[in-house]
């Protein structure tokens, strides 16, 4: 007579465990999606080596440029766009810098609003 009251609560237990993992698996669904839309906004591992290499090659232009301190101009690539940012002695050599940037293979655009011009210090 006791068995049957046993499988009763085991199967009755059973059901709510059961019923009360559904919650948690729809949450799980939700960030397993947000997860996936989080990795498809990043860049591919190429874009990555691209930007990278972008970067490396307007800082080496930049080295080997008369006129243009490399050492005060900081270079970041993102999506094959060039920030340019620090302290330049004058707008001459912000504009060089502009232009040596955008002439490297790869570049899309340069975005040289983070250049100043003053006294670069050495």
């Amino acid at each position: 007579m006791r068995h049957p009251k046993i499988r009763t609560s085991l199967c009755a237990t059973a059901m709510m465990f059961g019923f009360a993992a559904i919650p948690f698996g729809q949450v799980m669904a939700q960030d397993n999606a947000s997860q996936m839309q989080k990795a498809s906004d990043n860049q591919t591992v190429p874009d990555k080596a691209a930007d990278a290499w972008i970067t490396t090659k307007v800082k080496s232009e930049f080295g080997t440029t008369k006129g243009v301190s490399a050492t005060d101009i900081s270079v970041s690539t993102n999506d094959g766009v060039v920030t340019l940012s620090g302290t330049v002695s004058s707008a001459a050599e912000k504009d060089s810098a502009e232009r040596v940037a955008k002439s490297v293979k790869g570049v899309k655009s340069v975005d040289a609003s983070g250049l100043t011009v003053g006294v670069a210090e050495k």
